[in-house]
């Protein structure tokens, strides 16, 4: 699948680019046209806080599970209300905002039609900027999955699920290294949802004001400049790279960029453009059953392919 203007060879196009051209490329908002930029935040907010609300009644949860010492480090699980706790598929959820908003607490966009199906559903929560760098939110990260494979050891896979800043996170886990936490977990899929895979141009955006980012920093952290280099940990593991049809063009080549490169690198991925919706709707649409994402993400977890 291709998408236009947009290819590896030469220099990235965001370099081109006038501050504030860039700046218009990474505000998400700005490329909502069913409704206004403010409008489309607050229907994204709601819709995220309804639909926890309503995990939370339906469900069997275990809400603030600590899986480490630090005040955001805690997850939210879901299960399925006549299932035994340990012997399912997991779906773990990191929710976006740019690494400096958002919250676990209104992020259970998928926990009703996933756990009726019986996969469990967690929400992770990780400290945000300005209170928590991005190194700390990768440790974070890590450490929540370590935690979940350690507390359920008979799972039958973990998934891996980010959107936005969160997808980001999710990359990350590609070259996680797992000795140091003491336990290698059963990962068996990754979707990354209109994500940011090179982290240099945030640099140059007001999103730094509050992450505070170095090119070093960005770079050290952008799974797009390692995963090249990396052995494929899971060569069998799905990775599925997603984007929304009105993500900006800039989103657009960074997922695409990001598929060929795990290509190139022996990873099992797969690239979708979902017609019809934008950054925000694109996860909205995991509260419904029977959405295109929603399908893809059961038939990955049940090998329905």
């Amino acid at each position: 699948m291709e998408v236009s203007g947009v290819g590896l060879p030469g220099e990235a196009p965001w370099k081109k680019m006038s501050a504030e051209e860039l700046e218009h490329q990474y505000l998400p908002s700005r490329w909502v046209v069913r409704l206004g930029a403010e409008e489309a935040l607050r229907t994204y907010s709601q819709t995220g806080i309804e639909a926890t609300g309503r995990a939370q009644a339906t469900w069997k949860s275990l809400l603030h599970v600590p899986y480490g010492d630090g005040e955001g480090e805690r997850v939210d699980i879901y299960f399925p209300n006549k299932a035994a706790e340990g012997a399912l598929p997991f779906f773990l959820f990191f929710h976006g905002g740019y690494w400096q908003s958002g919250s676990k607490d209104q992020s259970a966009f998928m926990a009703d039609p996933l756990a009726a199906q019986g996969v469990a559903v967690v929400i992770v929560g990780y400290n945000i900027a300005p209170k928590g760098t991005l190194d700390q939110m990768v440790d974070q990260v890590t450490r929540s999955i370590a935690f979940v494979q350690k507390r359920y050891p008979s799972n039958e896979g973990i998934y891996l699920c980010g959107h936005s800043a969160g997808a980001h996170l999710a990359a990350m886990m590609l070259l996680a290294d797992w000795t140091k936490h003491g336990v290698t977990p059963n990962l068996k899929g990754f979707f990354l949802v209109s994500g940011v895979f090179d982290l240099e141009p945030m640099v140059y955006t007001s999103q730094n004001v509050a992450l505070q980012l170095t090119l070093e920093d960005a770079r050290r952290n952008s799974p797009q400049l390692k995963v090249a280099q990396a052995q494929p940990a899971h060569p069998s593991c799905p990775v599925l790279v997603v984007v929304g049809q009105f993500d900006s063009p800039e989103f657009h080549r960074q997922s695409w960029e990001f598929y060929q490169i795990l290509c190139q690198g022996g990873w099992k991925a797969s690239f979708e453009k979902l017609r019809d919706v934008d950054h925000f709707e694109i996860i909205e649409t995991l509260t419904q059953k029977d959405s295109v994402l929603t399908q893809i993400i059961l038939k990955t977890i049940f090998q329905q392919f």
